[in-house]
């Protein structure tokens, strides 16, 4: 197992301090930091890390559309999006935001929006039912922050309350072997494969119960799983 620092799971920020954030995710679109982080980091996961990607038909071209992935990595963005045309706008965690004003104006550039940690997050939410309702592709982890597990961990409800609020079709997304990129300090550089499913619609319900939204991040986790193992046999 990968030494992976302690998860922090809870922002004692108050929800304010987010707030300009989410002005800007909303109403701009992904800027140049964007661009460079794919310019950047494609070469890298194409060569270093030999990516392979398959299933890149089951991504809309155009229109609303959810992107569930596994994560094991901060690597991941980069991973789920290098081959995509389409500009993933994700939901990052807050601390990415605000803390370090490099890596601050680094995120909100990006398109990106925070969700605090520990809380229920209502604006994280409200914003990324805008970006789906104007046609965007929003980012959301399935299992909410990375697993520390070593294997894939357990959906959060998050990405099906998500999913049942704005009815947008959901691709799971599987990336197996993001658990040892930090195997390049020491010179090993793991494969990685990226394998995107079909688009999965649940019926809209404006305002799911909890067990709802967990039956439905269930039901959208177990197609990242098949995915995933079947990446495993590859």
């Amino acid at each position: 197992m990968p030494d992976i620092r302690p998860q922090v799971y809870r922002d004692e920020r108050p929800a304010e301090a987010m707030a300009p954030f989410h002005a800007h995710a909303r109403s701009h679109e992904p800027g140049w930091t964007y661009t460079a982080a794919r310019i950047f980091a494609t070469p890298v996961a194409l060569g270093l890390y030999r990516m392979r990607v398959d299933g890149l038909e089951h991504v809309p071209a155009d229109g609303p559309v959810i992107l569930a992935p596994n994560h094991f990595s901060n690597m991941d963005h980069f991973f789920v999006g290098a081959r995509l045309q389409r500009e993933i706008r994700f939901m990052s965690k807050s601390s990415f935001f605000g803390n370090n004003p490099v890596l601050s104006y680094v995120f909100q550039n990006a398109g990106h929006f925070p969700v605090r940690r520990g809380h229920q997050d209502e604006e994280a939410f409200a914003t990324a039912r805008m970006l789906l309702a104007a046609g965007g592709c929003v980012g959301m982890y399935a299992e909410g922050g990375r697993s520390r597990s070593g294997g894939l961990g357990e959906p959060r409800s998050g990405i099906g309350r998500l999913a049942l609020q704005s009815g947008a079709p959901v691709v799971p997304a599987a990336i197996h072997g993001s658990l040892d990129v930090r195997g390049w300090r020491r010179g090993r550089f793991p494969q990685i494969r990226v394998s995107y499913g079909a688009p999965l619609t649940l019926d809209r319900v404006e305002e799911p119960s909890r067990e709802q939204a967990r039956e439905a991040a269930q039901t959208i986790f177990d197609r990242v799983r098949a995915r995933y193992a079947g990446l495993g046999d590859a």
